[in-house]
């Protein structure tokens, strides 16, 4: 299994014009690029916007750590996530280099 970043684009016509195209990515568990498609187009969001794939990525690696997937019990998504205030406090500390 394989982790992969889905790049989703749509047209936001609820909250919107619907001229301009809005983008989210998700991410998935998949065995390859096409499972990965098949999977965020199967997502309740991707349904409801009518989104459409404009780009996949598969992340094995990142700064010299390899990405290990590991089967649990829960089928849920672990996502952390913070917000622009949330970030502007985390101070002006310098990025280590590697």
């Amino acid at each position: 299994m394989n982790l992969f970043s889905v790049h989703c684009g749509y047209y936001d016509r609820e909250t919107g014009d619907g001229v301009y195209e809005s983008h989210i990515n998700v991410f998935v568990a998949a065995e390859n690029f096409a499972d990965a498609k098949k999977k965020a187009k199967a997502l309740p969001q991707f349904i409801a916007k009518k989104m459409h794939v404009d780009g996949i990525q598969q992340i094995s690696g990142v700064d010299g750590y390899k990405v290990v997937m590991e089967k649990t019990d829960s089928p849920e998504a672990s996502v952390k996530s913070i917000c622009y205030d949330d970030i502007k406090n985390l101070g002006n500390e310098p990025v280590a280099a590697n």
